[in-house]
């Protein structure tokens, strides 16, 4: 028997979303990044977000709207471009509250709001600058002894990452929700969905549940339609991060975005020509420049 249908737009999920949320954003880098949803909460006059990636574009472009007002992220990185410039502004202006954690800190703290636990304990971050940097950070003893020496170690108490809603883009999708990646790495999408209250799936394209089974290897089926609110389909809704196999990073169009950090005027014009557009607009006019 089919799930319910969760069928809605990149606008029905924005309606949904408040000031003030803390909303985890799926993808690694500049790679496979709901975009299309991003966009969405730019034409919004949502505000006061904490942002919660191993961040990209979407990080950036979230802290030049001014949308963003806390990023809790591992890294916020174009990949070919190693810092994002707009979050780099950001941060060097201090108009944002960063929480920069280890890659592995962030994980569990992915995974401990997955799980449902407050904290999980790591040996990741020790050492660093994080727990200085971060006096919220708190450390737990072991109660169980090392079999060697006897002594009780103290680790680092990861606090669980817990979102209100998660987005995250998938290659193929069924209309209530189960989900599929058919690229390399699923990112942590999995985790991101199961860390959140309410998760929003945007995809290249819906298909019937028993073409999604098919057409993919059980492992690559990460996300569950029990996990999921909404679903959107959006072709090219990764754009212009990469979403292989199905397409690669727009690395032309990236550079042009990285170089609206350099001014006003140059970030005026970029949103005028792109992102005040709706998403079908949008789409239309990457279709114009790569014709």
């Amino acid at each position: 028997m089919p799930g319910p249908d969760k069928r809605c737009t990149e606008e029905d999920v924005v309606a949904e979303l408040r000031p003030g949320m803390t909303v985890g954003i799926g993808g690694w880098g500049s790679r496979r990044k709901p975009m299309s949803l991003v966009r969405a909460i730019l034409r919004s006059d949502l505000r006061d977000l904490t942002i919660v990636a191993y961040g990209g574009p979407d990080v950036g472009l979230l802290c030049r709207s001014g949308q963003a007002r806390k990023v809790v992220s591992g890294f916020v990185s174009l990949d070919s471009i190693p810092l994002e410039p707009h979050y780099r502004a950001a941060r060097q202006a201090g108009s944002i509250e960063p929480m920069e954690l280890d890659e592995g800190m962030f994980l569990l703290g992915l995974q401990a709001a997955a799980w449902r636990v407050p904290f999980l304990p790591t040996r990741a971050g020790l050492g660093s600058d994080v727990p200085r940097l971060m006096p919220e950070i708190r450390t737990v003893t072991s109660p169980y002894p090392e079999p060697s020496s006897g002594e009780h170690e103290e680790l680092i108490a990861v606090p669980a990452l817990q979102l209100d809603v998660a987005l995250v883009h998938q290659h193929r999708a069924d209309a209530s929700g189960n989900a599929t990646w058919l690229g390399e790495d699923p990112f942590f999408d999995d985790l991101m969905v199961r860390a959140a209250e309410r998760a929003f799936v945007s995809c290249e394209r819906v298909v019937p549940t028993a073409e999604l089974a098919a057409g993919a290897d059980v492992t690559h089926q990460r996300i569950s339609r029990l996990d999921v609110t909404g679903v959107v389909e959006a072709p090219h809704g990764a754009h212009f991060t990469e979403c292989l196999p199905d397409y690669g990073r727009d690395e032309a169009f990236q550079k042009r975005y990285a170089a609206t950090a350099k001014s006003d005027e140059a970030w005026d014009g970029f949103r005028a020509e792109f992102l005040d557009l709706d998403e079908a607009g949008y789409q239309a006019k990457i279709r114009e420049l790569q014709s």
